[in-house]
């Protein structure tokens, strides 16, 4: 566990790594290429790479942080991967709900397994619940994710690589924005997240614009710090009310 450069979250908690490629926003994995870098530098809990691994060692990690903070779950795998025993998850969601001064932000691309596993069981009231949808072929997770009852529903727009033309956005509370990063990186087009922007707007959903990856608002690469985190002029940094 520790403090995270993510811009929309303040600290990481892993109770499991490794994942694998499940849709186009896979492709360019941030997380597979740090897990082998991790593993040649012999860090504990990346001996299999990218392999997804359960850590119980890590499970109670959140219990032992007083200050209230707000986890990113997951950041180097997916909480509801198809190798994840629904017995490990409900302690995962134990620890969730014994801290309830900790906010738990849980974003998936697996969504049939999230609907599956809540079929049955409540969503934590401090838990943020998210998918990402990178593409229109991806939309229909936004549909899965407005009927599971959650205090906070949100959206990872990143990376985003296509416009997304129409979002229903009924029941969502938050959406996230941003390019790809690396040397591999797709570029994203500023009218794709400014209408995401717009939309948001239209529709009482709270915008958060986190960065332009590779590939500038002009079109052109350079490192991700020197393309900034501006859209239109301005940082859009809100975040949903709950």
């Amino acid at each position: 566990m520790k403090k995270t450069k993510i811009e929309w979250t303040e600290a990481t908690w892993n109770p499991t790594t490794g994942c694998n490629k499940v849709s186009a926003g896979c492709k360019n994995c941030y997380a597979e290429t740090m897990s082998f870098r991790l593993k040649a530098m012999k860090t504990p809990g990346y001996d299999n790479g990218f392999e997804f691994s359960l850590m119980p060692e890590r499970l109670a990690q959140p219990l032992n942080i007083k200050k209230p903070t707000r986890f990113f779950v997951n950041s180097m795998s997916d909480l509801f991967h198809e190798k994840m025993p629904y017995d490990y998850l409900d302690r995962v969601f134990d620890v969730i709900q014994n801290t309830p001064r900790h906010q738990y932000q849980i974003l998936t691309k697996r969504e049939n397994i999230l609907a599956d596993y809540f079929k049955t069981r409540v969503v934590p009231k401090n838990v943020w619940l998210g998918v990402t949808v990178e593409n229109k072929k991806s939309k229909n997770r936004i549909d899965v994710l407005r009927n599971i009852e959650a205090e906070i529903r949100f959206l990872s727009l990143e990376p985003l690589l296509e416009d997304l033309e129409e979002l229903n956005l009924s029941k969502i509370h938050w959406a996230i924005v941003g390019g790809e990063s690396g040397s591999k990186a797709r570029p994203m087009k500023a009218e794709w997240a400014v209408k995401i922007k717009e939309q948001c707007e239209q529709q009482d959903v709270a915008f958060f614009f986190k960065q332009w990856g590779t590939w500038g608002a002009d079109n052109v690469k350079r490192s991700k710090k020197a393309n900034g985190r501006l859209l239109e002029g301005k940082e859009w940094n809100a975040y949903p009310v709950g």
